[in-house]
């Protein structure tokens, strides 16, 4: 008996001890205004965690455009389909995003962008400069994670823009409403596989609309979690300049089954390739 109870006497006492770790770590994680003591807002930080979850979106920075992809998961049969779009959206006429996370937190943000920018369109008689609407919803986000009784916003939102000052831009905001500027960047699941991809095929000298639309379907291909790549389970929208004017195109199937369809003949021809090395080496060997 003496030997049983010195048996489990470390275990419980281990157990102990992982109970008032939980038991502190609550003391944190609670609201959104309390430090940890490593000096981290965890709320924040789960908010981050479900954008990490979300469906996949990319932006491609190109010398006469942008390119804004994004996975689309609803694609049941029995949904309703309507012409606007799920994971893009149209802001005014020199800007949409893409967003990852909750798509009620980010039906809210977008009304909130929209309206930032007529206010200033109505005031000042001229579209607002694409970074000056980013700062202000970033604004707005951050405000969420210092008040009491608010939660974080869980989204995440990509921008593609063109104003008089820069040109094309490209920027990035996330739940803590820090925000940054791309040239090429990704958000929500598998991201960081993504980015790593983006790293090594873009080059931006050489980087036109055509070349960013065959890289952004070439990265969907990779990181998606489907056997194959579909025009349902994809959305795409591109930003360009025609005759003085900004023109935001959300693809259709037909032409995003035809990105597809080009890609899947590089990727056989590169395996035949390959084969054919594989094949050559042996021979010398």
């Amino acid at each position: 008996m003496e030997h049983e109870q010195t048996y489990w006497f470390p275990i419980l006492q281990l157990r102990n001890v992982h109970c008032h770790s939980l038991k502190m770590s609550r003391r944190y994680d609670t609201r959104t205004t309390i430090f940890s003591p490593e000096g981290r807002l965890y709320q924040v930080e789960y908010a981050m965690e479900a954008v990490g979850h979300a469906g996949i979106c990319l932006g491609i920075l190109a010398n006469d455009g942008i390119v804004l992809a994004a996975e689309r998961r609803n694609t049941n049969k029995l949904l309703d389909e309507v012409f606007a779009s799920e994971k893009i959206y149209q802001l005014h006429n020199d800007l949409a995003c893409s967003v990852a996370g909750i798509t009620s937190d980010a039906n809210v943000l977008t009304n909130q962008l929209r309206l930032i920018a007529q206010r200033h369109l109505l005031q000042f008689q001229e579209p607002i400069p694409c970074e000056q609407v980013v700062s202000s919803l970033c604004d707005v986000k951050q405000a969420y994670t210092q008040f009491g009784g608010l939660r974080p916003f869980g989204v995440s939102i990509l921008y593609m823009g063109w104003d008089k000052h820069y040109g094309y831009q490209l920027y990035q905001s996330d739940p803590s409403g820090n925000y940054s500027g791309w040239k090429a960047t990704c958000i929500g699941n598998n991201s960081v596989a993504a980015v790593s991809m983006l790293k090594q095929e873009y080059k931006e000298e050489e980087m036109g609309l055509k070349d960013a639309l065959k890289l952004a379907v070439k990265v969907l291909d990779k990181t998606l979690d489907i056997t194959k790549l579909t025009p349902d389970k994809v959305e795409m929208s591109t930003l360009t300049r025609e005759n003085g004017t900004t023109k935001i195109k959300i693809l259709g199937a037909e032409a995003v089954e035809a990105l597809i369809k080009e890609h899947e003949q590089v990727k056989a021809e590169e395996a035949k390739q390959s084969r054919c090395q594989e094949i050559n080496c042996s021979f010398n060997l």
